[in-house]
């Protein structure tokens, strides 16, 4: 694969029929959802679930979201969701990319990002990140700065 950025988390799906829509490939709003679900297992990899995120009163919302769908995925095709934390500021706001190739050739499916930022559950207003986010998101920051030279 390659991948844009180094030491993505890689999330696996396999297109099943109900993914599949008239156009005879995976929906559109089906990326959405693999991307929500690669996310809360990198998340929940890195320490952080839902529950953590209900106890703390907080959690991070996507603010704006950009799909770009480069070619199609069909019933039967494995897909390797990667994806990265590229910025935290510790304060409100979070940056997460993704890129989908299918397994059989590494084509690239799709490339997507979020811009997130930090909400207080029970109000829905943004409010600062707990320091529990910060001590886990931080740390697993990827920048391109870490590309291996020559990519």
């Amino acid at each position: 694969m390659q991948w844009e950025l180094p030491k993505p988390f890689i999330h696996t799906v396999q297109v099943k029929p109900e993914h599949v829509d008239g156009l005879h490939h995976a929906n559109n709003a089906e990326y959405v959802r693999w991307c929500e679900r690669a996310a809360w297992s990198h998340s929940v990899a890195l320490g952080l679930d839902v529950t953590n995120y209900q106890s703390m009163d907080r959690g991070m919302a996507i603010r704006q979201a950009e799909y770009d769908y480069i070619l199609a995925a069909r019933e039967g095709d494995e897909l390797l969701i990667g994806t990265w934390l590229t910025m935290v500021d510790g304060r409100l706001n979070m940056t997460r990319k993704f890129q989908v190739f299918r397994a059989s050739d590494e084509a690239l499916v799709l490339r997507a990002s979020w811009q997130m930022v930090c909400i207080e559950l029970s109000s829905g207003k943004p409010k600062r990140m707990p320091q529990t986010f910060k001590d886990i998101y931080c740390p697993a920051v990827v920048s391109e700065d870490e590309l291996p030279q020559g990519q």
